[in-house]
């Protein structure tokens, strides 16, 4: 492939570093995305060392509402145009909804949805246009199912598994595609951010996130509507289809539940 330029959300760590690896090996550009400033410039040498990327770096917090703004700002001043757009920072918490913290749920909502569909928006016209581009959303094997305590995070990765197949359908024909990661439990700073490494689904084998990253970024470059990493996910994934819906969150939220002794 041609030189062309990455937009990469949450890249400061996990899978979303590890994404900007794949695309710089490439010999892609990369605009790294993340709150995180000090993370993105040790990203940024990295890769320029190992593989002479140019990185922009911006250092932004996607919940707030100047952020999509501001990305989109900097990207034209640097006078890049963006060819893949990798919607990958979200964070989730584990906990009763009920006596949640309403601020921060609805700071979940800002990152793992309006952002994404924010920047989504901002770029796809010009990949349009240009009749050529990638859109990689980073959902999750949880957006197949209801989560309780884990309500808000589960139903933003519903949102982000529908919103993406539903733009995949719109953009058939155009030479844009847009696909849906759909990762299990991976070994990120999720967990740990989420309060959900001593939980029950965490005790189950962790993904590593360099296989995760490699399986949707081929899954992005081939179109793939849908792309589900792992045999024991992809069967999950069927068995939840069939299964009675108070079975399947009988088993969410056990999962999500604290490790029993």
């Amino acid at each position: 492939m041609a030189k062309q330029t990455a937009l990469v959300t949450g890249a400061s760590a996990g899978l979303g570093r590890e994404y900007a690896r794949l695309f710089a090996h490439d010999g892609h550009d990369l605009v790294l995305v993340a709150r995180r400033r000090e993370r993105l410039d040790e990203l940024s040498r990295e890769l320029a060392a190992a593989h002479g990327t140019t990185c922009l770096v911006i250092a932004v917090d996607l919940a707030a509402p100047s952020a999509g703004q501001q990305i989109a700002d900097q990207v034209q001043a640097a006078g890049r145009s963006i060819d893949f757009l990798v919607n990958n920072a979200a964070f989730g918490g584990r906990g009763a909804f009920a006596r949640s913290d309403r601020r921060r749920q609805l700071e979940m909502i800002d990152v793992n949805v309006r952002a994404l569909v924010e920047l989504t928006h901002r770029f796809l016209p010009a990949m349009l246009e240009r009749k050529q581009g990638r859109i990689l959303n980073i959902a999750s094997i949880a957006g197949f199912v209801p989560g309780p305590f884990m309500a808000t995070y589960y139903a933003s990765k519903a949102f982000v598994v529908s919103f993406t197949e539903a733009l995949a359908s719109e953009l058939h024909g155009t030479g844009v595609t847009a696909t849906a990661s759909c990762p299990g439990p991976t070994a990120t700073e999720f967990g740990d951010v989420a309060g959900s490494s001593g939980s029950n689904l965490f005790r189950r084998h962790l993904s590593d996130a360099v296989s995760v990253a490699r399986h949707g970024y081929r899954a992005m470059l081939a179109g793939t509507v849908v792309a589900i990493p792992g045999l024991q996910n992809k069967l999950s994934a069927q068995s939840i289809r069939i299964a009675p819906r108070a079975v399947v969150r009988a088993i969410a939220a056990g999962l999500n539940s604290d490790r029993r002794k």
